[in-house]
């Protein structure tokens, strides 16, 4: 995030409010009629000098960031994944969506770049990117412009608030997984819904951070606690048991697929935040190119998902669960460390998704409090902090509501994140590019029509997958 741009105008944040501006700018009569993407960039205007920021982040600042980001709760459902797809079906099919996925955030960091120049603005944020994309674009598509940014915005507070609603299912899925056994005589009386609203005033708490500088040390903890669950999960995969390849398939039935989609999708997809961590680069231009930051922190993230992926499945077969912490239990006959390390993984596990809770929830947080802040001129501390409440309660009533870490995962990479991860860049690709040129043989055209199918793809078989999963589980109880 930037705290300041030129003078003491605030500049746009990411997740900036929709709600009209009391004053417009008056239209400007476009001046370009580009016909390479290079004549954008000579001008006498340099968006990236113009950038003025307090506490500029590094290259490795902002690699540090995305693989947080990326490398979420979302790799412990991995074998789930692989489940639904086979071992080696499960290895191309992820390789194939960390591409189609880093592709498509590498054009909408490509496509703000562009922008920059057009509306000489030095920032901008996902919706922005997508009004300006329209608004310089074709005389047809401009009267949506601002329509889109709603669409973008109202998307990212729907995926955002299911995602945390999935991490405090997580979180005291995986407390539970705990206490039940350590404390048998808690079985009976306390569900996974008591653990949900138990763990209710500390997510409160943790939403109630407002700065993002304070929540850097809680993502370094968070990465800590993340890195020790994921190491000892990696031990008890290939280290405690020899691995059968006879119990698991290696392609299964097409009608399984979509599940698989769909939650790998959710695992990686972190088009959120690319904007945000692009906008407070020192070197923004170093976000893209081959070698640039994004690929680098996508090819490992990549690397880890299929290893988890792979090992997980071919280790618990068929009986792998939603999250592979939950198949850590140790056998009777297990050497009593065995039991020590099943336990602090699933701790480890509560304790980084907890402290990532209030980074994720940031996002709900920025655009619900930019949609009411002019109502609460006179104490507006106190209102916002209530806003903060009301939105956590909602958020982990939610989860109290849909319990089924798979499904739900499964509805959100689907609906949400096929929307503003696939299809909103691949459209707001052909829309920049459209008086620029899209290349030999409008190759632009036809690349973006794949990304397009693959999406609807995702969204439809992906969403109706994960309705019917959920709805086989409430029928079955």
């Amino acid at each position: 995030m930037v705290n300041e741009s030129n003078g003491n105008v605030a500049p746009p944040q990411e997740l900036e409010t929709f709600l009209p501006q009391d004053e417009k700018k008056d239209k400007v009569e476009k001046k370009y009629n580009l016909t390479k993407e290079k004549d954008v960039e000579e001008g006498d205007y340099d968006p990236f000098a113009e950038r003025k920021l307090d506490n500029p982040t590094s290259n490795m600042d902002t690699l540090t960031h995305l693989l947080k980001a990326s490398l979420g709760t979302g790799i412990l459902a991995m074998p789930k994944a692989f489940q639904c797809s086979g071992l080696l079906a499960g290895i191309f099919f992820t390789i194939l969506v960390a591409v189609v996925c880093t592709h498509c955030a590498y054009v909408l960091i490509k496509c703000a770049h562009v922008l920059y120049y057009k509306t000489k603005k030095p920032t901008m944020s996902f919706p922005e990117v997508a009004e300006a994309a329209l608004d310089n674009g074709p005389q047809w598509g401009r009267r949506w412009a601002y329509t889109f940014r709603i669409f973008i915005l109202v998307s990212l507070f729907i995926t955002y608030f299911g995602t945390c609603s999935v991490y405090a299912v997580i979180i005291a899925e995986n407390i539970k997984k705990v206490v039940h056994f350590y404390w048998e005589s808690t079985q009976e009386n306390f569900g996974i819904r008591i653990f949900i609203l138990l763990i209710l005033p500390l997510l409160i708490f943790m939403a109630w951070i407002k700065n993002l500088k304070y929540l850097a040390p809680v993502s370094m903890i968070a990465n800590l606690f993340m890195a020790v669950g994921l190491g000892i999960t990696f031990y008890f995969l290939v280290g405690t048991e020899s691995l059968d390849f006879g119990k698991v398939a290696a392609v299964k039935h097409p009608s399984e697929w979509p599940q698989f989609f769909s939650l790998t999708i959710f695992a990686m997809e972190a088009i959120g935040v690319v904007m945000p961590l692009e906008n407070s680069m020192k070197t923004p231009r170093s976000m893209l190119g081959f070698c640039g930051v994004l690929n680098k922190g996508m090819s490992g993230v990549t690397l880890v998902y299929i290893l988890l992926g792979f090992l997980g499945y071919l280790r618990y077969g068929e009986l792998v669960q939603d999250s592979i912490t939950l198949n850590l239990e140790p056998h009777p006959d297990d050497p009593k460390i065995y039991e020590v390390l099943a336990q602090t993984v699933k701790i480890s596990i509560a304790i980084a998704v907890y402290c990532t809770f209030g980074l994720q929830f940031f996002v709900c947080i920025e655009i619900m409090w930019n949609c009411m802040k002019d109502k609460f001129t006179q104490r507006p501390d106190l209102a916002d902090y209530v806003m903060r409440t009301i939105l956590v309660t909602v958020c982990v009533l939610l989860a109290v509501a849909v319990p089924t870490i798979g499904p739900f995962m499964g509805v959100i990479g689907a609906f949400c994140f096929s929307i503003l991860g696939l299809i909103a860049p691949a459209f707001i690709e052909i829309i920049t590019f459209w008086d620029i040129g899209f290349g030999p043989y409008k190759y632009l055209i036809w690349k973006n029509l794949l990304v397009l199918i693959f999406g609807l793809f995702a969204l439809i078989f992906g969403t109706i997958d994960a309705f019917k999963s959920i709805i086989s589980v409430y029928s079955a109880h």
